[in-house]
């Protein structure tokens, strides 16, 4: 399946930087899943990112935002189940901290992608009918939340590509580097990194992680 998906800003957290927010170049792969997770997920069925296509410039953009500094404990909202009267909110004039943050402005890109059957697959859970679910709602422009990029103040617009994927203003190769590939949230929340590597616009997600394989 073919995702044309764009917006204002965009945020790809690089996890190396602790206190202010700096964003990759381009997409992660995670964050690919995460739109089209928004767009059509059930447990019977896990996507796979084939390649991002970079259509727009890398631009980048400095900005400062107000972020929390915590959240609400956990004691606090186990209180409120016993019945206790404790405040279940955060005051917007304390705990609020400023970072300046690297962004991506203007972006626009390309996802190639298809889903395999999981384990938890049932007998009415067929290629077919996801495939058909999935194509009527890009189609539509339906969601079950609204898809973002990397942060939810940044949304994402999308359509669906039925014919060629829209041409990359890039050409040549460039190496990223190493990025983040995916969490993997059954082997404690462990990060798992691929080097990615552009050609002509067109990050080969498969192809990387076949021959630079991951670490």
């Amino acid at each position: 399946m073919r995702l044309k998906v764009w917006g204002d800003y965009a945020c790809f957290t690089r996890p190396e930087m602790k206190t202010e927010r700096v964003s990759y170049d381009v997409m992660t792969p995670s964050a690919a899943r995460g739109i089209l997770e928004a767009i059509h997920w059930k447990p019977a069925i896990c996507w796979k990112i084939d390649k991002i296509h970079v259509l727009n410039p890398i631009k980048f953009d400095n900005i400062r935002r107000n972020e929390r500094g915590g959240k609400i404990p956990a004691a606090k909202a186990k209180s409120a189940l016993r019945g206790k009267d404790v405040a279940l909110f955060q005051d917007q004039s304390q705990g609020a901290v400023q970072r300046a943050s690297l962004l991506l402005r203007d972006v626009c890109y390309g996802i190639e992608a298809h889903f395999e059957l999981t384990d938890k697959a049932g007998p009415d859970d067929t290629v077919e009918k996801h495939y058909n679910v999935a194509l009527r709602r890009m189609r539509k422009g339906q969601c079950f939340y609204r898809p973002y990029f990397g942060c939810r103040e940044f949304p994402v617009r999308f359509e669906l590509v039925e014919g060629e994927m829209p041409e990359s203003c890039y050409t040549g190769e460039k190496d990223l580097g190493f990025m983040l590939y995916d969490i993997d949230f059954a082997d404690d929340m462990k990060a798992i990194f691929y080097r990615a590597v552009m050609v002509d616009g067109i990050i080969d997600v498969q192809r990387c992680l076949a021959f630079g394989g991951v670490s």
